[in-house]
């Protein structure tokens, strides 16, 4: 018996990164999938999105560790799409257990203000209309994770070069930290559990782009991997350029897990000693 035997678990953004690692960790214990991703571009997003095929790839593997999975297409941004999807998951596979709301975007790099609305309406709304769907399915006891980041913990940068996307990013990643502690407080009488997972840099197609690198080597006209991968480090206290997207989805697995089952409201970092690195580097008062 796995850590979350038989239980369904709907997943937004999964595609590929951290929703399919997520997908994986959850079938590799037991679960069944329910596997949403908008297999579409977003026009201030200036790295390729998933695709039709990485969703098919992640339905795939899935389905070679004997478990099973309804994969559609769906953009978070809209409500109904995320509730027919919903709907037709349960059909199939009966029952909803829990919800992991991990689609998310970084136009960063971007001086426009619709870069600042798609990452909120991706990054923040998507996460309300992923619970919201889900939840006339939630039974009592159940389990709501929302992907954060550590920029939800710090505050917003600005260093005189317009970037709205980034802006977004950090203002729906601390939005949604809020969100998840007060829908604590609002389904604790059903026991139903809302927890936020935080990641640092993790080793996904978002983190290796050109804006990522970019943002890490501003010196540099046309940074590469090779060029930013040293200046990574700087976001740990332990000395690492990033984390796996398997070690996200380990504490996912946690908290969907009934091993949860009193642990809620919770702001759960996997970020290396990102923030506690910070804070030893800012004045203490």
């Amino acid at each position: 018996m796995g850590r979350v035997q038989d239980k369904v678990v709907f997943i937004t953004g999964a595609a590929r990164g951290q929703g399919r690692a997520h997908a994986l960790r959850l079938a590799e214990e037991g679960a069944d999938i329910i596997a949403v991703d908008i297999c579409a571009q977003i026009d201030s997003v200036r790295y390729p999105l998933a695709s039709r095929d990485d969703l098919d790839e992640t339905a795939r593997q899935v389905e070679k560790l004997d478990r099973r999975i309804v994969a559609l297409t769906a953009d978070v941004r809209d409500p109904a799409a995320l509730q027919a999807a919903v709907a037709h998951g349960v059909a199939e596979l009966g029952r909803l257990d829990a919800v992991v709301a991990q689609a998310g975007i970084a136009p960063i790099g971007r001086p426009e203000a619709q870069a600042f609305l798609d990452a909120v309406t991706v990054d923040f709304n998507g996460v309300v209309n992923a619970v919201e769907a889900a939840l006339p399915y939630l039974p009592d006891g159940s389990s709501i994770v929302a992907t954060g980041s550590t920029a939800a913990l710090m505050p917003s940068t600005h260093n005189g070069t317009p970037d709205s996307g980034k802006l977004g990013y950090s203002f729906a990643k601390r939005t949604v930290a809020a969100f998840v502690n007060d829908l604590a407080i609002v389904l604790a009488p059903r026991r139903i559990r809302a927890n936020a997972v935080h990641p640092t840099n993790t080793n996904t197609p978002m983190l290796n782009s050109e804006p990522m690198y970019r943002e890490f080597r501003p010196d540099l006209d046309n940074p590469t991997r090779e060029d930013a991968l040293p200046a990574f480090h700087v976001m740990t206290a332990m000395g690492l350029p990033y984390v796996e997207p398997r070690d996200i989805a380990d504490a996912v697995l946690f908290l969907v897990s009934d091993e949860s089952r009193y642990v809620t409201g919770v702001q759960l970092r996997v970020d290396a000693g990102a923030i506690v690195n910070r804070r030893m580097q800012q004045p203490q008062f």
